[in-house]
């Protein structure tokens, strides 16, 4: 197979298990909404969450950037042998630096809300406090689960860590079907934590068939597990970075009106749909084709994949957008709207998911960048580039939170995302000679007239169905359902009649196919 299929065919799988997961997530949402509303018990629940997985949230990340190339490296030198004695080694030293955090956590639990949730008072706080350490264990299961994923990507195994998202939603949503009303948030809680379990199990058979063997092995001083903390740490503290950005909304959001950080979450996922599916299959799969031409200095490849890469962004995020903004409360009202969350909750996470809609362009483009960084062996300009971003988010936060509320922080965080962005293309320039970004700015320039027409489109579509067929949700959700489509189709055809290169491409193969087919 070649290397271009082998891609293709890669990332088919991670979006397609990306797109069922991401459904399964947002089922999962929807039922934690109807179940629990958007107040006091959710509030606590997300940033309990948020203070479990923060430290090895980073720790993944960093091992998710660099373990690949370390096992590569590894294998090649000293044989498949030796990578399976790095692999149990790196799995019980990170198990036991988490099992050390977890009893330190259940000893901060207190400091550690206080910080995160200064609004946090009484019976909210000490639930928090109980939530948190009920959820430590998700900190001991994170790092083998990333370990794992490592591992069998770099034998070229994707379905596995792909597929991982599927049990870990099924355990929400069985348990928010089935004993939610029994057990209540903190039973939710204990559903997280094997969420993430399962993750781990599900992939055990398939390191198995890669020929791993668990064998207890600890030793702080293999060069790897030195060379693997120095790679690490930089992407860590970007993500620590990162994380504090969002810790510094949900500190702010915490003494704004009851719900706000439940509705900054709710708007965050929905958000993350279009980041978490189609931009991170498409960085996953270039990642390592950025990686090929810059070790081997061709940086002509890397600015000419890099270009088709922002495009593919474009033309993606800037409908998106536009769709989110206009189609934003009859999304969340659809999908979110029932049991005890109520029209008040819709409004507020309506607001914060246009707001979020905003920065859609910038955060994707970001993570684009990064990996361009990354690919170069530069982990500390993203990082430096992550604390500017979050300065500037603080300082938004400060602007905004006073006349718009919690919709302020969302559109702080899509402002400073941009802010981030721009100086990471600032900074490529200055590092790589000759990069021509006329062919992104037309690009640009062509999708978001198709993307305004379109957003006119469904805005008068959707409007005019609902005026004509009046019912209940269902008839709802299908007029929006059409709306989606007729504005696809008009995208589509408008991008391919200014010209738009990749759109043109496809429909053109298609179009090759089909006539092939017919013959």
């Amino acid at each position: 197979m070649g290397k271009a299929k082998k891609a293709a065919k890669s990332a088919a799988i991670i979006i397609i298990f990306s797109l069922i997961s991401k459904f399964l997530g947002f089922l999962r949402e929807v039922l934690i909404a109807s179940n629990f509303g958007s107040g006091m018990e959710t509030d606590a629940y997300f940033v309990a969450l948020s203070a479990t997985t923060v430290l090895m949230g980073m720790v993944a990340a960093g091992l998710n950037t660099t373990l690949i190339p370390i096992f590569a490296e590894i294998e090649v030198k000293n044989g498949h042998d030796k990578k399976i004695d790095y692999m149990n080694n790196l799995i019980n030293v990170v198990n036991i630096l988490a099992a050390f955090f977890v009893i330190l956590g259940w000893f901060l639990s207190p400091i550690i809300i206080r910080i995160m949730a200064k609004g946090f008072e009484g019976e909210q706080f000490q639930l928090a406090v109980n939530l948190t350490r009920i959820g430590l264990p998700i900190m001991l299961f994170t790092g083998t689960r990333a370990i794992f994923t490592g591992y069998l990507q770099s034998n070229e195994s994707f379905l596995a860590p792909a597929a991982v998202g599927l049990p870990f939603n099924a355990v929400y949503i069985l348990y928010l079907i089935f004993l939610s009303h029994k057990f209540g948030i903190k039973g939710l809680m204990v559903a997280s934590v094997l969420a993430v379990l399962v993750q781990i199990f599900i992939q055990i058979p398939a390191v198995k068939n890669q020929g791993y063997r668990y064998r207890f092995k600890v030793d702080f001083k293999d060069k790897y597990i030195k060379k693997a903390l120095l790679l690490t740490l930089p992407v860590m503290v970007g993500t620590a970075i990162n994380e504090l950005n969002m810790i510094v909304d949900k500190t702010m959001a915490s003494s704004l009106q009851e719900g706000s950080i439940s509705s900054l979450s709710y708007a965050s996922k929905l958000n993350g749909i279009i980041l978490g599916v189609f931009i991170a299959a498409i960085t996953t799969v270039i990642f390592p084709m950025l990686s090929k031409e810059s070790n081997k200095d061709n940086m002509n490849g890397v600015k000419l994949i890099m270009s088709h890469g922002i495009n593919i962004i474009l033309l993606i995020t800037l409908p998106a957008t536009v769709g989110l903004i206009i189609l934003s409360e009859p999304i969340v009202r659809l999908f979110f709207q029932r049991g005890a969350f109520d029209a008040t909750a819709t409004a507020m996470t309506t607001k914060a998911l246009i707001f979020y809609a905003v920065g859609l362009v910038g955060m994707a483009l970001r993570l684009m960048l990064n990996k361009v960084y990354y690919s170069m062996q530069d982990t500390k300009t993203p990082m430096i580039n992550s604390a500017i971003a979050v300065g500037a988010n603080i300082g938004l936060n400060f602007l905004f939170i006073k006349p718009l509320g919690h919709g302020g922080l969302a559109l702080a965080t899509s402002i400073s995302t941009t802010i981030a962005t721009i100086l990471l293309i600032r900074d490529l320039d200055k590092r790589v000679d000759d990069i021509d970004h006329s062919t992104n700015r037309k690009c640009m320039a062509k999708t978001l007239v198709a993307s305004i027409i379109m957003g006119v489109v469904v805005y008068f579509l959707y409007g005019g169905l609902n005026r004509v067929f009046i019912g209940g949700k269902m008839i709802e959700l299908l007029i929006l359902i059409i709306s989606v489509a007729i504005g696809a189709m008009v995208y589509i055809g408008l991008c391919y009649l200014f010209r738009v290169e990749e759109i043109r491409m496809v429909i053109d193969r298609m179009k090759l196919r089909l006539g092939k087919s017919m013959a």
